[in-house]
């Protein structure tokens, strides 16, 4: 509750001399007779009348306070805060070859890359992200969405060997893009993860990265993978490890530069988990979604009860006054 002139309140102080010269009046008495003595009077029982006779002054003292308050104009107050998100429309693809197990990073890259990818989407409250998964060929692993929780569930089904082994980069970028070709988001975004060099697919990544530039969609790109060599993982015709062997790290990073240049986005290199985490975390603020907060206050004036109040306390004081502790001259 709060009063639009709480000023006025003040005059409830006005109270305090009124009950002070009431209970002064009051215990100087009203009589006009001069009796010998009151014993008689003191022992006689008292009527219901007795009991009454300060009720209409406390009725008064509420009616006055009651009219101060309503003056002094109560009100109260609801607050409405309306939150306006400009988001962001983003598609997360991702290398699923069979090269991804590699063990530079524990326990594989596959792994760590779900495991940030996941961070990240937790992160973007309010935008819309799809997944993309890609290796000889490629398909939507989720359309675009917000909801965060379906979003985590299809990350963690992501595996390798679920597609045709190889590495189209041009056929991730190509499907990452049709998931955005009928966004109405002003900001697009494609986040490409990979680990190796384009050989398969019918588009390829320069052909696609035009595409993506035409339709105004940014594109950054992250080569994942340590310099040098890297243990990757033998299988056998059944798909169980057999052997560990060391292999050289092949990752096209010109073009994976150029996709990222062509588009307006930047291009990132990870070799272990932490800088895949930081480079998560810059295109998180990078990409920064705008968010609008408009706070509203509607006030309602309150002063009717009070001033219905007063003028019920003022009538029951006239009723007491004047038909139950009526006098008579």
């Amino acid at each position: 509750m709060e009063f639009a002139s709480p000023k006025i309140l003040w005059f409830l102080l006005l109270l305090v001399p009124l009950v002070a010269y009431y209970v002064y009046r009051s215990r100087q008495g009203g009589a006009a007779l001069t009796v010998s003595t009151t014993d008689t009077v003191r022992r006689a029982p008292k009527s219901w009348r007795y009991y009454l006779r300060h009720i209409p002054f406390v009725l008064r003292c509420a009616a006055l306070s009651l009219i101060v308050v309503a003056i002094a104009r109560p009100q109260s107050a609801e607050h409405y805060t309306n939150t306006t998100t400009d988001g962001i429309d983003i598609v997360l693809a991702v290398d699923v070859s069979t090269s991804m197990l590699a063990k530079d990073f524990m326990p594989d890259r596959l792994s760590v890359a779900k495991e940030v990818a996941a961070e990240f989407i937790g992160d973007r409250t309010g935008d819309r992200i799809g997944i993309v998964v890609f290796a000889g060929e490629s398909f939507t692993q989720s359309p675009l969405t917000t909801d965060q929780s379906s979003l985590q569930t299809m990350i963690g089904r992501i595996r390798s060997g679920i597609i045709e082994d190889g590495t189209a980069i041009g056929n991730g970028l190509a499907t990452s893009i049709n998931r955005l070709r009928e966004s109405d988001a002003k900001s697009k975004v494609v986040i490409l993860l990979t680990d190796g060099v384009n050989n398969r697919g019918e588009i390829s990544p320069l052909t696609a990265a035009q595409i993506a530039q035409d339709m105004g969609i940014k594109v950054y790109t992250i080569g994942i993978g340590r310099k040098g060599t890297a243990p990757y993982p033998i299988f056998d015709e059944r798909g169980r490890e057999v052997d560990v062997v060391n292999m050289k790290v092949e990752i096209d990073e010109q073009v994976l530069r150029q996709i990222a240049s062509q588009t307006g986005g930047e291009y990132f290199r990870a070799t272990d988990k932490q800088t895949l985490e930081a480079i998560y975390e810059q295109i998180n603020t990078l990409e920064k979604s705008t968010v609008e907060v408009e706070n509203r206050t509607l006030l309602h004036e309150e002063y009717l009860p009070f001033a219905l109040l007063a003028l019920l306390s003022l009538l029951l004081e006239f009723v007491i006054n004047r038909i139950l502790l009526k006098r008579i001259p």
